[in-house]
């Protein structure tokens, strides 16, 4: 699906076309590029790009620790390396939907529009001084993935997830030994309060997020005080039968509503 691979400083870059692309991918933490290749196939009348975060897929890892900000910063230099008239569309899971907001409130001439697929709602805001961080560490079940050789990877995903796709595994089970250990040398991705970028966010979001039961990260009064919060044209939709990783959990509905998305605004 990808025909184009690139890099651009550390970050590794992929894209379906030759042409600049009307349509951004970020991935979650974990995953990598590759992991949206499988929802890609189903929207192959676009012109995808997808982004090796910091630390993960082929893309290398600066020292010091990774922040949302970076995120964006790394971001918007390899689209700014490849820029399309107009800005792009930008769909984000999870940390890279938190990143996409980042870049959607404070980078409005590079995002057309912008999709957050269960993104964290970030921190509140408090006067009172930060307690102090736990020692950072690679969470207990990444550990214990990569652990296992990749047909086992396979098979636990298969076992733990037995709604997803078949051909959502193998990515996913790669994806998780190419992220680099040293991400946890350092305490990891705080963010600010997701109304707080929407506040700041004019161009049209879309929402997207499950049932909070099975994982999902944003509640319906959640997803209620994001519309209150945003700035420009806001939309979100509750997408039953799906936790966190909503576009595995139930992929025809969210594809229904990611191409209705990408159809008003491309």
């Amino acid at each position: 699906m990808f025909t184009v691979r690139g890099k651009t400083a550390h970050l590794a870059w992929y894209r379906t076309t030759e042409s600049p692309a009307d349509v951004t991918f970020l991935h979650g933490f974990s995953d990598s590029a590759q992991c949206w290749e499988p929802l890609l196939t189903h929207i192959p009348h676009i012109q995808a790009l997808a982004i090796d975060a910091r630390g993960h897929g082929n893309s290398a890892l600066p020292p010091g620790p990774v922040n949302y900000p970076q995120l964006r910063d790394d971001a918007a230099l390899v689209l700014s390396s490849q820029p399309r008239e107009g800005g792009t569309i930008v769909v984000g899971h999870s940390m890279g939907a938190m990143t996409a907001a980042y870049l959607a409130a404070t980078r409005p001439d590079l995002v057309r529009a912008v999709v957050l697929e269960d993104p964290p709602t970030g921190e509140p805001r408090t006067t009172q001084p930060p307690a102090p961080a736990e020692p950072p560490s690679m969470p207990r079940w990444l550990a214990d993935v990569r652990s296992l050789d990749l047909p086992a990877r396979i098979a636990q995903a298969r076992s733990t997830d037995p709604a997803w796709p078949e051909d959502e595994l193998e990515p996913w089970a790669i994806s998780k030994a190419q992220v680099n250990p040293h991400l946890f040398d350092h305490p990891f991705l705080t963010s600010d309060p997701l109304t707080d970028l929407l506040a700041a966010t004019t161009c049209p979001v879309l929402l997207i997020h499950g049932d909070t039961d099975r994982g999902s990260l944003i509640s319906p009064a959640y997803a209620t005080r994001c519309a209150q919060a945003a700035a420009g044209q806001f939309r979100s939709v509750h997408i039953p039968n799906a936790g966190h990783s909503v576009h595995r959990d139930n992929r025809p509905q969210y594809l229904a509503e990611l191409t209705k998305f990408l159809n008003q605004h491309r």
